[in-house]
């Protein structure tokens, strides 16, 4: 059988650790002999990055602009103890975060459900997709220790140089803490066009939730922002499609969120993204059935697995020992890679290949063969363990009866 051919290349952002080992299985055993693959390679490898100075990773997003469409690996975000190990110059920013600054993206993650492995939420029939923001608030936040007496001022000066101050908070009897916190319009607006542009195309409700009852000014701006723009670009277009928007508080979202059976888009925050999207794996089963795309509105495509670099798994690797490291996220972010690839190029064979793979993969864990994670979550009768390598193989034959 011939090769698949691709007419634009993607971006490829090799990763860390037992990911990266994962990466060349998927791309030998799953990916090249089925397609040309025409990629542009990046290698975000801490030790690459440490080597570049970073700079690789902001060549992979600037790359990921000119061609539209990436994946890529899981990767270090360094703490303290990775210093001395991978001997860093620095302790290197997320790349994560780094690429969504660039892209100025949104973060949807989607729960990949087989049958077997019932979500925790007995409810949850359908999955829900969470849309983060990625940009600003905690993640971008200014903070400092005060010592007891301190009076504490947020302090605005305009380009005109006038100054307009209001109080924190007076340290009288204590020592404290204090934190500031920005978001711009711009990137609030950006956010608002990627999850109604996300909802739009997959033709599902958008959820969209802050606590604006309590943050008056900062969470209510992100609240009028989604309904002025709702209104002006987007109202019409989705009651055409017979889908929804729906504005509620973040507490009540949580309560309506645990009573459904899912099949919508939940927009967060920042802050709240990060810890829903992990709440929401979980209780589907595992971060390693999530997929994660990151969208910009001028329709830039980045996928990647939810989870991170599995790093018992590689340390146990690295010692000869036998690995049973789950794939499919990783898997599905190439998957979804190539299927926007070939919607973009106008290569349907490329977006049927992206079919077939998620089928036989999806096939092979509901036929009862699974790495441990999943082998200690289903509930089939006849259900096998496998090593890392014989699951991606066990794809394959399925695979190639799709084909």
């Amino acid at each position: 059988m011939s090769k698949i051919e691709m007419k634009t290349p993607l971006v490829e952002m090799d990763g860390d650790e037992m990911t990266r080992i994962i990466w060349k299985m998927i791309k030998d055993i799953l990916i090249n002999p089925y397609v040309n693959l025409k990629s542009e390679y990046y290698d975000l490898g801490l030790v690459h990055r440490n080597e570049t100075d970073d700079k690789v990773t902001f060549e992979s997003a600037e790359a990921t602009k000119k061609y539209g469409v990436a994946v890529k690996c899981a990767t270090i975000t360094p703490n303290a103890a990775r210093m001395p190990e991978y001997n860093l110059k620095e302790m290197w920013k997320s790349p994560n975060g780094t690429i969504r600054a660039i892209l100025d993206g949104t973060v949807f993650r989607t729960p990949i459900l087989v049958k077997g492995i019932t979500p925790f939420i007995p409810t949850w029939t359908k999955p829900i997709t969470i849309a983060r923001h990625a940009y600003g608030d905690v993640y971008k936040n200014t903070e400092m220790q005060v010592q007891k007496g301190a009076k504490c001022e947020l302090v605005c000066t305009d380009e005109n140089g006038i100054e307009t101050r209001q109080l924190i908070h007076q340290f009288d009897d204590t020592s404290g803490i204090i934190q500031g916190l920005h978001n711009t319009d711009k990137s609030i607006a950006s956010f608002a066009r990627s999850c109604f542009n996300f909802a739009f195309d997959m033709k599902k409700d958008l959820w969209f939730a802050t606590k604006d009852t309590i943050s008056k000014k900062y969470d209510h701006r992100f609240k009028d922002i989604f309904a002025e723009i709702f209104e002006k670009e987007y109202k019409e277009k989705f009651e055409k499609a017979g889908i929804e928007y729906f504005y509620t508080l973040i507490d009540d979202a949580v309560a309506r969120v645990i009573r459904s059976e899912g099949g919508y888009i939940w927009a967060c925050k920042n802050y709240d993204g990060d810890v829903m999207s992990d709440m929401v794996a979980t209780a589907y089963g595992s971060l390693a059935m999530m997929t994660s795309v990151l969208v910009s509105p001028e329709g830039v495509y980045e996928y990647e697995a939810a989870h991170g670099t599995v790093q018992r798994h590689y340390y146990k690797h690295l010692k000869g020992e036998e690995t049973s490291t789950n794939s499919v996220a990783t898997l599905f972010a190439w998957t979804g890679a190539l299927r926007k690839r070939g919607e973009l190029d106008n290569t349907p064979d490329l977006c049927k290949f992206a079919d077939n793979l998620e089928k036989a993969t999806i096939q092979t864990i509901e036929e009862g063969v699974m790495t441990g994670d999943l082998y200690l979550l289903s509930t089939l009768e006849n259900k096998k363990k496998v090593n890392t390598e014989e699951f991606l193989l066990a794809v394959n034959e399925r695979l190639q009866k799709l084909m």
